[in-house]
């Protein structure tokens, strides 16, 4: 189960993005979603009942494309709109990727850019231009149907999706359960459109600055220290229907990666896994 409050001002984007969102965990275990509960909070005593029908059918557009059957839900009435799915989904024992399955020597990719808090951050700003912001709400509406099912068929060892623990976050996560460590190419991470320019401007959401308090002592820093601290933040931002961060033999990665091509996902090769102090990222 996963709910948030509006991060866009667009009702029916804003509930397809919360259902991406909470579809994603299905998809970073190789599964297929199979029902969806919708769970929202709304102010139904001074909002339009227009609006949170507007975030519902977005949610339910999204619950279809999926092929998953809306079964029911939940609400209540609260002062701030929120909202989300509680998802339930199929995955055959011998094809279930799990966080903790990581080998040394195996690649990283990932299948969306980051800096969605930024990015929202400055949308709350009014800094950003309509088109950037209309262009990260579509990859955050996108559902990773198509990478999960191409992770399995590469043999995938471990996956997450990127969520609000962010790339740094969650990669260590993976790291704690697979018992290794990782090289992350920072050149390589795929960013959103001006989030390099929001960042200089002081964009930053306050979860970033937590996430890398915590994530500071596990990363190692190995380039030049220009633009060390808002690499740092940009990695440390917390994602909201962030892509799949997925390991896999070197062998598989050129097929993997071409096969999300020819499906129009986009996919970078980030970094390796490493058979160091586990939890442990060195930036390169």
């Amino acid at each position: 189960m996963d709910f948030f409050t509006p991060i866009v001002d667009d009702p029916y984007t804003f509930g397809q993005i919360a259902a991406a969102n909470a579809l994603s965990d299905v998809y970073a275990m190789g599964g297929k979603p199979l029902t969806a509960l919708n769970i929202i909070c709304f102010p139904v005593s001074c909002e339009p009942l227009e609006i949170m029908e507007a975030i519902l059918r977005g949610g339910y557009d999204k619950i279809v494309e999926a092929g998953a059957a809306l079964v029911g839900g939940h609400s209540i009435e609260d002062a701030e709109p929120k909202y989300g799915l509680s998802v339930t989904g199929l995955v055959e024992i011998d094809r279930l990727v799990t966080g903790s399955g990581a080998k040394p020597g195996d690649c990283l990719v990932l299948t969306k850019p980051i800096g969605t808090g930024i990015i929202a951050t400055a949308i709350k700003g009014e800094m950003i231009s309509g088109e950037v912001a209309d262009a990260v709400a579509r990859s955050m509406s996108s559902l990773s149907a198509s990478a999960s099912e191409e992770m399995v068929r590469a043999g995938a060892s471990a996956c997450t999706d990127i969520t609000g623990f962010s790339l740094l976050g969650h990669l260590r996560e993976m790291l704690i359960s697979s018992r290794c460590s990782a090289e992350i190419n920072f050149s390589r991470v795929p960013l959103y459109p001006s989030v390099r320019e929001m960042v200089s401007l002081g964009m930053i959401p306050a979860g970033a600055y937590r996430n890398l308090d915590y994530m500071r002592p596990h990363v190692a820093w190995k380039v030049g220290d220009e633009e060390k601290e808002d690499a740092l933040l940009i990695m440390a931002d917390p994602q909201t229907s962030g892509g799949l961060l997925t390991a896999l033999p070197e062998a598989e990665l050129e097929a993997y990666l071409s096969a999300l091509k020819d499906r129009g996902v986009d996919a970078f090769h980030i970094g390796r896994i490493t058979a160091g102090s586990a939890g442990t990222i060195v930036v390169i």
